[in-house]
């Protein structure tokens, strides 16, 4: 085989890989998605008062931040499963949630606080969100390296960082329907911890699983 071929094969099975990656990490994620929900059903569920809540902009809010986050970080990351994949140009996706948390932290500090800044940063469910979050973003975060693992990243630890995102992203959105703190302040305090906690595990164990 002289050059000019084995250029254009592994040309063509670049072109192939990265749809093949979507569909596994697509199915790893369905798969792992019910876990996710049977975890927020048993110990969390929706907040009673949701369909009052949907006419709150701030609770509809979260669920943009947390989408924002975890559809590009998805993008992202099966991007960077090709192992000449590089992240620039590409990482400004990630600063969706935080201009979205920004502008409605603006909004909320324009109107007449119905609290303390400090009882809207602190919350009442800080705790349990640092816990609900992660826990349901484990078996999430295991479909995502699964998928992961079918690509060749160049760069394992980042690619099982934005395997967290994608996890944490998603969790979080579970989690948004049950908190009953809608403060952007809020969110973007203990969203952003447990959040970061799940990419730090993310780029851990996507160090080893994803090296090849």
């Amino acid at each position: 085989m002289d050059t000019d071929q084995l250029i254009r094969s592994l040309a063509a099975d670049n072109a192939h890989r990265a749809p093949r990656v979507g569909a596994v990490l697509t199915m790893a994620l369905l798969v792992a998605a019910p876990l996710s929900i049977l975890i927020f059903a048993t110990f969390l569920g929706v907040r009673h008062d949701v369909m009052s809540a949907m006419g709150n902009p701030f609770f509809d809010m979260k669920f943009a931040v947390t989408l924002s986050l975890a559809i590009p970080a998805i993008i992202v990351s099966l991007h960077l499963s090709r192992p000449e994949a590089l992240l620039r140009g590409w990482g400004w996706l990630l600063l969706l949630p935080v201009g979205l948390l920004a502008v409605a932290i603006g909004s909320e500090a324009m109107m007449a606080p119905a609290m303390p800044m400090t009882m809207r940063l602190m919350g009442k469910n800080s705790r349990v969100c640092l816990v609900a979050i992660p826990a349901m973003s484990l078996p999430l975060l295991a479909g995502a390296l699964f998928g992961l693992r079918h690509g060749a990243p160049s760069r394992p630890a980042l690619a099982g960082a934005l395997a967290g995102l994608v996890s944490a992203g998603l969790a979080a959105t579970l989690y948004a329907s049950h908190c009953t703190d809608d403060s952007p302040l809020f969110v973007a305090t203990w969203y952003t911890l447990a959040t970061a906690l799940v990419t730090a595990i993310g780029a851990a164990v996507g160090a080893r699983v994803l090296r090849y």
